[in-house]
């Protein structure tokens, strides 16, 4: 009798009464998978679910939720022994899900869970954040991260990604930039930011593609600064015409550090951050992955 591969679900608790996703579940049964479904309730949540898949020796940890979901479960996978490490599968259930968006997983629920069950797994970096916290996809700071943490929930459940677009546009009186040092291999900057993506993957915000060319298996993080000189016309430029605009600035490097004369807030995947002083710098194949065939973020 053949041998199916034992998946452990990780649901956000926003994300389990989906019909679809009940559905789903339903038919991988029916075909003979075992999956183990678990919804999180508090922050920690995944950790402690974690150590239960490893117990029972599961192949795959499927995170259900949206970036912080998954953030969450790779950060808890990356700190156990790599001997009995489950890899990770993705499934989008949150309101911009910038990561799977990116990488490709499909919209369908139902090709998602296959995919996150028994796709070909790859490695795949994690970025640390001043020894203390992890993002998989990107840290963002600026005039992006203020509206990104601010948006209300209410707003995103009702207009997804779109309602961090117009939530911007109703707090555009508060549009300053931040004044900061970002050092890296072969690079340095000084000068006032309106928006910082540090990215292992390439959108944040809802769809913003601020790191358009980033790999998850490369080593390497990709820096995107809009300058904030002339604010309303750099931010139009930048949103609308990247390529074309005075106010972008481009590095990469395995580590950037960045220091503040004043406080800021990174945004790690839906995570805030707070501090004048951030160290930022890859782990290398840290975890495996389940991703799509021809993964535009692998290189």
């Amino acid at each position: 009798m053949e041998k199916f591969p034992v998946t452990f679900v990780i649901l956000n608790g926003k994300g389990a009464n989906i019909p679809e996703l009940r559905s789903a579940i339903d038919v991988m049964r029916e075909e003979g998978y075992t999956l183990h479904i678990r919804v999180t309730w508090e922050y920690g949540d995944a950790d402690r679910y974690l150590d239960e898949a490893i117990a029972l020796g599961v192949d795959t940890v499927i995170a259900g939720g949206g970036d912080g979901t998954i953030n969450e479960v790779a950060t808890a996978l990356a700190k156990r022994d790599p001997a009995n490490r489950p890899a990770l599968g993705v499934l989008p259930l949150g309101t911009a899900n910038d990561f799977a968006t990116s990488i490709g997983i499909p919209v369908e629920l139902d090709k998602a869970l296959q995919l996150a069950m028994v796709g070909r797994a790859f490695d795949i970096d994690l970025v640390e954040v001043n020894k203390t916290a992890f993002f998989m996809n990107m840290a963002t700071g600026g005039f992006g991260t203020r509206i990104t943490t601010e948006t209300p929930e209410k707003l995103k459940s009702a207009l997804g990604g779109v309602s961090y677009f117009i939530h911007g546009l109703l707090r555009i009186d508060t549009l300053k930039p931040d004044r900061c040092e970002i050092r890296g291999e072969n690079f340095s900057w000084e000068g006032d930011a309106l928006v910082i993506g540090i990215g292992n993957g390439r959108q944040a915000g809802g769809g913003q593609q601020l790191c358009p060319e980033a790999l998850i298996n490369d080593g390497l993080l990709d820096l995107r600064i809009f300058t904030g000189d002339e604010l309303l016309p750099a931010l139009f430029t930048t949103l609308t015409r990247p390529e074309e605009s005075p106010n972008v600035i481009d590095g990469q490097s395995s580590w950037f550090e960045i220091h503040a004369p004043h406080e800021m807030t990174f945004n790690l995947d839906g995570e805030p951050l707070k501090g004048r002083e951030f160290r930022i710098e890859v782990r290398p194949g840290a975890i495996s992955c389940r991703l799509p065939p021809n993964c535009p973020l692998l290189g």
